[in-house]
């Protein structure tokens, strides 16, 4: 059984004392290919550290994340784009918008989130999104670059029934991580209605830890927690939803 973790930070400091510890457990319990993505460069060079590390099982991804879309913002993508040029990655992301933290850069995190949708347009490689209280504006931005050849994951999924469909209607994979095990998480009342075809399954380590983890670091094994609680939502087998789910991934990043 192969189990895919489609978006852990494992080159985040959280890690920095038991990093390959860490990993090791998780391919231990079968979660053996791990997608990284990008925050900023600062973290560009511990991604290929991580690539080096474990050649066979890390997956990375090029972008800027919302929250560090700045003043030095045309910089940063400068170097996404520099990277992209460069040598191959799986997935442009994550990129998104997040109005949680600061709504003042709406502006500019919009531009940026475009601006890198044509960059994997133009590489032939999927979106990772991400979305933190700003679903009317993701989807005003997908409903202008929708086309045959954006695709890719809405990354930490927790909307309603009616925007889950919204984001497959653009091509886009639910990554459903931690919160469908939590009480107040919504999502796993409404689950079974979307098809396991559009789901793939994450952890979004170090954040968002699964029940009985929750509020606690979050690490790839973890992602079996939510493997389970797919089984209960779906009444469907581990293994098969394990084999689901990675071919998704697959069908996603294309390898």
């Amino acid at each position: 059984m192969i189990i895919t973790d489609t978006h852990t930070h494992l080159y985040s400091e959280a890690f920095d004392e038991d990093r390959n510890e860490m990993i090791d457990r998780a391919i231990e319990e079968g979660v053996l290919r791990f997608f990284i993505p990008a925050i900023d460069s600062e973290y560009t060079e511990a991604m290929l550290q991580l690539e080096k590390d474990y050649p066979d099982n890390m997956f990375l991804m090029m972008g800027l994340h919302p929250t560090h879309v700045k003043d030095n913002y045309k910089e940063e993508l400068k170097h996404v784009e520099n990277m992209l040029g460069k040598r191959p990655f799986y997935a442009v992301g994550e990129i998104g918008i997040d109005l949680y933290w600061d709504k003042s850069t709406l502006g500019i995190q919009k531009e940026a989130f475009k601006y890198q949708i044509r960059l994997a347009k133009q590489y032939k490689l999927p979106i990772v999104i991400h979305c933190r209280e700003a679903f009317d504006e993701i989807f005003d931005v997908l409903e202008t670059e929708k086309s045959d050849d954006l695709f890719g994951v809405f990354h930490c999924f927790t909307g309603t029934l009616e925007q889950a469909h919204q984001a497959i209607s653009y091509n886009m994979k639910l990554g459903i991580g931690g919160v469908a095990t939590f009480k107040n998480g919504k999502i796993d009342t409404f689950l079974n209605q979307i098809d396991l075809k559009h789901i793939v399954l994450e952890t979004d380590a170090p954040y968002l830890a699964p029940v009985p983890y929750r509020g606690k670091r979050n690490e790839s094994v973890y992602v079996i927690k939510v493997l389970e609680k797919l089984v209960d939502i779906y009444g469907v087998p581990l293994e098969a939803i394990a084999a689901i789910t990675t071919q998704n991934s697959k069908d996603i990043f294309k390898v």
